[in-house]
């Protein structure tokens, strides 16, 4: 089980289920997101995942078309996004409460990347 939430605790989740293509994006609104320029990302199945904190679910900001960010109103963190692949939600690798069996296996926007951060090789998840 992983569990997770936004660093004032409003928002907290849980998903009962393996963990689903752990990786980087460098997309210029994952950068601006985070202000980093990188994000780590990891995916659970959609109906598996649970919002359990007293704020419920995130609020919702559409970064492109059908596809949105969730962040804690209270906080401002920046904890999932859905719609990319609507039968999953990602949530932010750093808002699980431990994240430490988890490695990126692909940096999404590698060409996108900052110079002096070198990108991930894809690796072969075996499926």
């Amino acid at each position: 089980m992983y569990q997770g939430g936004c660093l004032c605790g409003n928002l907290r989740y849980r998903a009962d289920a393996p963990a689903i293509w752990p990786h980087l994006c460098s997309c210029e609104h994952c950068q601006r997101l985070g202000g980093t320029p990188v994000m780590a990302w990891v995916g659970f199945p959609a109906d598996i995942l649970i919002w359990t904190g007293p704020g419920g679910e995130p609020t919702w900001y559409e970064t492109y078309p059908r596809i949105a960010r969730g962040f804690c109103s209270i906080c401002g963190s920046t904890v999932a996004a859905k719609g990319d692949a609507p039968e999953s939600v990602g949530v932010t690798m750093m808002s699980l409460d431990d994240h430490s069996d988890l490695t990126p296996l692909h940096q999404s926007f590698a060409d996108n990347a900052v110079a002096w951060l070198p990108p991930i090789e894809t690796v072969d998840d075996g499926g």
